[in-house]
């Protein structure tokens, strides 16, 4: 969308949950009581699984989806079925009458259909996100979106799954192979669709910003923590290895996580803070407005015995403050939980509103006020 903001949005980050978790009492049954209530604590942008590679097979189909995992409160737990439209055309006019824009992106959520395997080539990408874009044309909502993402936190494997074959350790966004899809991929989508700003998702290699070419994205959208993916010391100290199927991870984040934090506070704000100033570098370098929907304190959480959430909510509120005077963010989270179905963050009504009256009137940068009169972010 064209966008002439002065001031970033402030983002949420429902993923698959929008569509997949329906069930009473999961949070999202009815959109308009949850958008409703997103509005009502100041956001005014949601990111959300757009399930391209569904719509572009069969967008009326109904999809048997197996669960990404059982310990963490995105999606859904058990195996579920999901029909992509007309949900999504519909979520999409709802948040319009909320005031609130909506990112596309995609987590391939998967089946025995394994529809995302016929992602072979970087037409292949772009085919299936341009067949769901005519989809949302088509209902006159081209307008509503904000950006697409065309995969989150590329190139890993979870979502990538035509990086698969070698070890997720192995596999650099730096890759010529990969910066070509990249490029490639959005080139075609950037050919039909030349008003919308396009990018792809990461969560990684910060460090290693100078040798990646990002010339073929319109924005920069980066996810980072305290317990972050390239330094992963947190997690290690704390005993939490992103267990997907046993409670493990969840225990031991329980009985070491605020311990370990608190004891090391200085050292793990560090982190963190360093990071953020590497992503500013990043976007002045590359002249790209960033966003970020998930971040700030640890990747995982929810409401859990033992997990308290008052400790998130302050490195968060933190780094939320931080970023926000940094200039270069256009979007910015003020959590990956900021969603209905995280309870112990979501009943925080005054602390979201804060934070979203500060981010929407954070200042940005003069070159990025600039490129808003004509950009697509």
């Amino acid at each position: 969308m064209s966008s002439s903001a002065q001031h970033p949005y402030a983002i949420a980050m429902w993923d698959f949950s929008w569509l997949e978790r329906r069930w009473p009492g999961a949070g999202y049954e009815d959109w308009n009581v949850a958008l409703g209530q997103l509005a009502h604590r100041g956001y005014n942008a949601v990111r959300i699984d757009a399930y391209p590679h569904l719509i572009s097979a069969d967008a009326h189909r109904t999809w048997r989806l197996e669960p990404m995992w059982t310990q963490t409160s995105w999606g859904a737990q058990s195996p579920l079925s999901v029909t992509v439209l007309p949900s999504l055309i519909e979520f999409i006019r709802a948040a319009r009458r909320y005031g609130i824009v909506v990112a596309l992106s995609t987590w391939y959520r998967d089946g025995a259909a394994r529809t995302r395997e016929t992602i072979v080539t970087p037409a292949d990408q772009a085919r299936i996100w341009r067949d769901t874009l005519r989809r949302i044309e088509a209902a006159g909502l081209l307008d509503s979106i904000l950006y697409v993402d065309l995969c989150n936190e590329f190139p890993q494997q979870r979502w990538a799954a035509y990086t698969a074959g070698r070890p997720e350790s192995q596999v650099s966004k730096t890759e010529p192979s990969l910066v070509a899809w990249m490029r490639e991929s959005i080139a075609e989508l950037r050919n039909d669709y030349p008003t919308l700003a396009f990018t792809y998702s990461f969560h990684t290699e910060f460090d290693r910003w100078q040798e990646l070419d990002v010339g073929m994205l319109d924005l920069l959208e980066v996810h980072t923590w305290m317990a972050g993916a390239d330094d992963d010391r947190y997690n290690k100290a704390v005993g939490y290895g992103f267990e997907r199927f046993a409670p493990i991870g969840f225990d031991n984040l329980a009985r070491n996580g605020r311990r370990e934090y608190e004891a090391n506070r200085e050292t793990y704000d560090a982190l963190l803070f360093a990071d953020i100033d590497r992503i500013a570098d990043w976007s002045r370098a590359a002249r790209l407005p960033v966003h970020t929907t998930e971040g700030w304190a640890v990747v995982d959480y929810k409401d859990w015995p033992g997990l308290d959430w008052d400790w998130i909510l302050d490195l968060n509120a933190r780094a939320v403050e931080y970023v926000a005077s940094k200039g270069r963010w256009t979007g910015i989270a003020t959590s990956n939980f900021c969603g209905p179905q995280f309870v112990g963050m979501w009943r925080e009504v005054e602390w979201h509103q804060q934070l979203t009256t500060r981010i929407t009137s954070a200042p940005l940068d003069e070159d990025l006020l600039v490129d808003s009169a004509t950009a697509d972010w």
